[in-house]
């Protein structure tokens, strides 16, 4: 059951961090007029596709990433050279809606021409022979579809095209999966709240939850009880009396304490664990919209800065292959957060989506940070690098990428099976 649990709830965690990355990208590359073939999580073979107007939805074997395949960042379908025997299927109007370049037999009514020019990403025309040898031109609708060998693919206008876009539109459209990563945290952390609750600095100190066994559980002590003073010394806040407590285990303490307008002292000695004194109480929470809202904020920008902190240190420090975690060490990771609870399970959601925001951001080939470095490099040339060469950049990026996800998940197997005592 454990291992059905942790499971589950890495497909939830990785899934929704990935889902949330690309779905970005996907709005972004839709407002910009962008035609988007493929909404991917997963690579490799596919588990689970469907289409809906103009993008295929998918599920694919390898869980380590997705994509959005944006129309223009790949070679463009098949060239429609001079000589090329197609079948055109016409609407109403006489105007292409379905190229046939093979198995044009299975299309009986198709119009079988003889291409002399073909432009289906800036004119939008085809001409050529048909059968009886008469010259004919027919305008290319803007949706039509190349059919070959049995599939069936969208034609891409320039003007649909990732690469026909301004530097703004384009820079959006990538920058908005590493956003969405962000966006996602603070979401993760605002349902935190409002489930959990946050804990509110008050001009007092008020107990909250008394845990049962514990020093001010035995004294008969409630939630909601507010302390005035300590051994004659006024509080004004949760940390003052925080601190009172924490440095003086084992000594006897007198509280002055207010519960409901009326006002009584009891004697508590906090239970020394580890030279730090402890009575078993909890920060009071609240839950609700105004509380929660800044709470996934604040606490969105404080793992962020906490991530660079490392980031920094390890680079300061020198990084080794131990530093780093793929799919099994982050499974590994969510099966004891999954054991600790839903809180500490959704605390870690938070970060993984921060940390994968931030490393995306980063200026490395085949992550979105490497297109924003030539997208930069583009501005101040007032023109863009040629695209053979960003490509060749980004595959060989890719290529490292993939050498080094191997290394750490083959590092990661290795303390996941000793740690398991396999």
């Amino acid at each position: 059951m454990n291992t059905l649990v942790t499971i589950t709830a890495f497909i939830i965690l990785f899934g929704s961090l990935v889902f949330f990355h690309e779905l970005g990208h996907f709005i972004f590359a839709k407002r910009a007029g962008i035609l988007c073939r493929e909404f991917a999580i997963g690579f490799g073979p596919k588990l689970f596709a469907i289409k809906r107007n103009e993008t295929v939805y998918t599920i694919r074997l390898l869980p380590l990433g997705g994509y959005v395949r944006m129309a223009g960042e790949d070679p463009e379908l098949i060239e429609l050279n001079p000589g090329l025997r197609v079948g055109l299927e016409l609407d109403q109007e006489e105007v292409v809606r379905k190229i046939i370049v093979t198995q044009k037999d299975r299309y009986p009514n198709a119009k079988i021409i003889e291409i002399d020019h073909a432009d289906i990403e800036h004119d939008l025309v085809i001409r050529g022979y048909d059968d009886e040898e008469e010259y004919v031109y027919y305008k290319v609708h803007p949706q039509a579809v190349l059919v070959d060998r049995g599939g069936e693919t969208q034609i891409a206008p320039y003007d649909r095209q990732f690469s026909s876009k301004s530097l703004i539109a384009r820079t959006l459209t990538i920058v908005a999966g590493p956003l969405f990563n962000f966006l996602l945290a603070a979401l993760i952390f605002f349902f935190i709240g409002m489930l959990f609750g946050v804990p509110v600095e008050k001009p007092y100190a008020q107990f909250g939850e008394i845990a049962e066994g514990g020093v001010a559980h035995q004294a008969g002590l409630k939630e909601g009880d507010i302390v005035r003073k300590i051994d004659g010394v006024p509080i004004d806040s949760w940390g003052e009396m925080v601190e009172i407590i924490r440095e003086n285990p084992g000594e006897d303490l007198l509280f002055e304490i207010e519960r409901g307008g009326e006002i009584f002292t009891v004697h508590l000695t906090p239970r020394d664990e580890d030279g730090v004194g402890i009575i078993g109480v909890h920060h009071p929470l609240e839950r609700s919209f105004f509380v929660a809202l800044p709470y996934s904020i604040e606490m969105t920008w404080f793992y962020t800065k906490q991530i660079f902190i490392i980031l920094g240190n390890l680079i300061s420090e020198g990084i080794s292959i131990d530093d780093f975690a793929g799919p099994v060490g982050i499974y590994a990771s969510t099966e004891v957060m999954a054991q600790r609870g839903l809180l500490d399970l959704m605390l870690w959601g938070a970060v993984l989506s921060i940390n994968l925001g931030i490393m995306n951001l980063l200026p490395i080939p085949a992550l979105d940070g490497g297109r924003l470095m030539f997208f930069a490099i583009e501005a101040i040339r007032g023109k863009p690098v040629p695209k053979e060469k960003e490509s060749l950049v980004h595959f060989l990026g890719f290529a490292l990428l993939m050498l080094l996800m191997l290394a750490v998940t083959w590092n990661d197997f290795q303390r996941f099976f000793i740690e398991k005592n396999f």
